[in-house]
């Protein structure tokens, strides 16, 4: 029997009407509970009986009470009547359920149970089917954990011949989200004051209730003051004011801050501390970059490594302070937005950079005390606060160093010339080599002048073989150069001295190239037989004075510099 809305319904109700056909719904009385069936008292002759897996409720299944149901036949089997309570409740649900799908109205339905690919739902007491994908917004694995819950659903599909109805948990969350989202355009603004409620604590933030909007309070945003937990400021339950600092429309989240709401801290610390102001504080903490200094209980300033002395050879605060000391410091910087107060320890003393110009000029000799090595020289230093930098290159004329630690060492005592002074930088560049003259103009036209050698090897390199032309003065033959054959650290021994001629002599590389090929290409050759006879070979080069103020700052320097001291 079809139905058009609830017309006629009445005639389906009134109980005078005992005249039963297939197709009414009738109000009937449970007799008796089998372990099938549900035996009920319809009013007619014969009585109903209806499947027990149709009432979901154990609540409905009590001799005596009444309930709904739909006759699909007047004479069934064993002369019962057939009844239907699923058909019923559909029916009587149907116009309701129209009426919400056609409005797109949300509704609150109970999760009954699991089925295949998704959940049943409870429609007004009709079956309705949730699929998974419908679930959330992201993929649910495990359907079980929804059973029992109450959820808001739309409905996403009827058809009233089939008796099927799906519905759309993730559909109803989307229009909440977008309701959301409108409303805290519509509502809300960066800088307005709201009052909240606050619900839950973190070690790190407050949540918080603003009509209906989550709303997040970090640790930093509820005082001036450095707190350990937010419980010290706030409780849960508790309603107060706070200003908008920030909106995610993504998160539909609301960022505020008590913290705006109260005098500023840093406003009376900008006062109390004024740039340039003179203080002194405890060490609280010290770290690979600088110091935390303690002024006033949670009030704590920072001194950069760079800001603790003059001195550039610093490389950690622990060389200057300890945990627990008390310093002198000048106020720097105060930063509001980042809550941050700077200090400057080295401030507190005469900047020795002031006068640098006047007491080491360019050209003067300066004494200075080796404080340290990077890859290309040494730091030395002048006095307290006045730094040099000797650079390898700068070391000796004649030799060549690959690190500086070949010829320096920590703590050495040297004397040398002042040959740059960098203010920006605020280090002087220093030369142990430009004491003395340079000797390699000397130096090139002495040999050239012999023209050949004899000269014993310190160093043999798959390039070549380095030898030395005299004590302190290294010359290079390279492996091209070389009379022999075969295996270089073989065929030639360590302290062996080979005749060489002298090729080139480069005085900006310190270098002075040597070759054996030549040498004995030119004894060789007839022209020289009378050269040969007068001296059969070369001999050992002596070039006395030219090397004497270099060998001896080279092979002297600490004994130099002690003497001079």
């Amino acid at each position: 029997m079809k139905m058009e809305g609830m017309k006629g319904m009445d005639e389906y109700f009134d109980v005078s009407l005992r005249q039963i056909k297939e197709g009414d719904i009738i109000e009937g009385r449970i007799l008796k509970i089998t372990e099938r069936e549900v035996f009920i008292d319809i009013g007619a002759k014969s009585e109903g009986i209806c499947p027990l897996s149709e009432f979901k409720n154990p609540e409905e299944i009590k001799k005596g009470s009444s309930v709904y149901v739909y006759v699909e036949e007047v004479e069934g089997e064993d002369g019962f009547i057939i009844l239907s309570k699923h058909k019923a409740e559909f029916i009587l649900a149907w116009d309701k359920i129209k009426a919400i799908y056609d409005e797109n109205r949300t509704i609150n339905v109970k999760v009954i149970k699991k089925v295949k690919g998704g959940l049943v739902v409870d429609v007004f007491g009709v079956d309705a089917f949730l699929p998974g994908s419908q679930i959330d917004l992201k993929l649910v694995k495990n359907f079980s954990q929804w059973v029992g819950k109450e959820i808001p659903v739309k409905i996403i599909k009827i058809n009233k011949l089939r008796k099927n109805i799906v519905v759309s948990r993730k559909a109803a969350i989307e229009e909440e989200i977008a309701k959301k989202r409108e409303r805290i355009e519509r509502e809300f603004k960066i800088g307005d004051i709201v009052e909240a409620e606050i619900r839950n604590l973190t070690n790190s933030a407050v949540f918080v209730d603003v009509n209906g909007i989550d709303g997040i309070v970090s640790v930093q945003e509820l005082s001036s003051r450095k707190i350990k937990h937010p419980k010290e400021v706030v409780s849960i339950g508790e309603k107060m004011k706070f200003k908008i600092i920030g909106i995610d429309l993504e998160n539909l989240t609301l960022h505020l801050s008590l913290k705006a709401l109260l005098p500023s801290i840093w406003e009376e610390l900008e006062k109390k501390y004024p740039l340039g102001e003179r203080v002194r504080g405890k060490v609280k903490k010290i770290l690979d970059y600088g110091i935390l200094v303690e002024l006033e209980p949670e009030i704590v300033g920072f001194v950069h490594l760079s800001e603790m002395s003059w001195k550039k050879s610093i490389k950690h605060p622990s060389e200057i302070v300890k945990e627990g000391m008390y310093v002198d410091a000048i106020v720097l910087d105060i930063d509001k937005e980042k809550g941050k107060i700077s200090l400057g320890m080295k401030q507190t003393q005469p900047d020795p950079w002031s006068a640098v110009e006047e007491n080491f000029p360019v050209g003067s000799v300066v004494r200075g005390i080796v404080k340290g090595f990077d890859n290309f020289g040494a730091f030395v230093e002048l006095e307290e606060g006045i730094e040099g930098y000797l650079h390898i290159a700068d070391i000796s004329w004649t030799r060549r160093f690959h690190k500086p630690e070949e010829a320096l060492k920590i703590g050495q005592k040297l004397k040398l010339k002042v040959i740059e002074v960098d203010r920006k930088n605020r280090i002087l560049y220093l030369s142990l080599k430009h004491l003395r003259p340079d000797p390699w103009e000397e130096i090139k036209k002495r040999l050239s002048l012999v023209g050949s050698i004899k000269a014993p090897i310190t160093e043999i390199t798959s390039r070549g073989i380095v030898v030395e032309v005299d004590k302190g003065l290294e010359g290079f033959v390279p492996a091209n150069h070389l009379s022999r054959k075969g295996n270089l650290n073989e065929i030639y021994k360590i302290g062996e001295e080979i005749n060489l001629k002298v090729m080139k002599v480069e005085p900006q590389k310190k270098r002075i190239l040597l070759s054996e090929k030549e040498y004995e290409k030119l004894m060789e050759k007839k022209e020289i037989e009378k050269f040969i006879k007068k001296t059969e070979e070369p001999v050992r080069i002596q070039l006395g004075e030219i090397l004497r103020g270099e060998l001896e700052k080279l092979f002297n320097i600490e004994e130099e510099s002690e003497k001079e001291s």
